[in-house]
């Protein structure tokens, strides 16, 4: 050390500061830790691995987002039954909607018209079938002399699937109890169904509809009300040919002939 060095480590040292200056740096050994070997690990994380899959996703005890079946099962009219599921969240598709679609229509109409889901203008206006399909769906109950207002319409799911996608069949188990009660409710003489969803979910049925369609069916757990399948009115959009048009037209006449044969003076 030079001596102007020596001079400055002894300014220093006079005035006290020397302790700040921190000693060199002298790494110090870390402990070891010892590791447990993977058999005493592994089994740990996969018990915990296979309760948390097995655990179902938390969910919202708000009875508007989760309708119990109770209250369902319970509601004395449409209005009620609307009331209590209009806030549903029981499946993705209730997230996603702008509306909710129930039905509408004359309450005690002895015919029903059942479909598959809200279209993009259902899910704007909170209608069903008031698209170009809902259009064409009244030109067909003019020709057999129904008005709307004298039916009743409805989906299986009352929210729009993306894309107008077919339900998902895990959507339409959800909506189906609601589905079930506004039949109960509404009391029909003849549901007519338009598409393969509404036969399927209904049914059960996962025939063709092309290979059905216009051959009686029943709906034997609502006390075996007749059922009529036909065409969906988008599908007839899409091949809108002379063979498709006269099938759903004899399907409808079909149901029309059943309904003035069978009149419930009580209806």
């Amino acid at each position: 050390m030079t001596g102007h060095l020596h001079q400055w480590r002894d300014t220093l040292q006079y005035l006290g500061v020397m302790g700040l200056i921190p000693p060199p740096y002298q790494p110090e050994a870390l402990p070891e830790t010892p590791s447990l070997p993977r058999e005493d690990i592994l089994p740990q994380r996969l018990e915990l691995e296979k309760t948390s899959k097995a655990m179902p996703p938390p969910r919202s005890r708000d009875p508007r987002a989760f309708p119990p079946a109770g209250a369902v099962a319970g509601a004395a009219t449409l209005a009620e039954l609307e009331a209590c599921i209009q806030g549903c969240l029981a499946c993705p598709l209730g997230a996603q909607r702008i509306r909710f679609v129930f039905g509408e229509g004359d309450p005690q109409a002895r015919l029903l018209l059942v479909g598959e889901g809200p279209g993009r203008e259902e899910d704007l206006q909170g209608r069903p079938f008031v698209g170009r399909a809902g259009e064409l769906l009244d030109r067909m109950l003019g020709a057999i002399g129904f008005e709307r207002s004298a039916v009743y319409i409805c989906n299986v799911v009352k929210c729009r699937p993306p894309d107008n996608r077919t339900p998902a069949p895990e959507e339409s188990r959800q909506c189906l109890p609601y589905l079930l009660r506004q039949i109960e409710l509404i009391r029909p003489a003849v549901i007519v169904t338009l598409g393969a969803t509404p036969l399927r979910e209904l049914l059960g049925l996962t025939t063709g509809i092309t290979r059905i369609r216009g051959q009686w069916q029943h709906l034997d757990r609502l006390g075996g009300i007749p059922v009529m399948p036909t065409f969906h009115p988008a599908y007839v959009l899409r091949q809108y040919t002379q063979e498709v048009r006269r099938a759903v037209w004899a399907d409808l006449q079909a149901a029309k002939s059943w309904l003035t044969e069978h009149r419930d003076p009580g209806k």
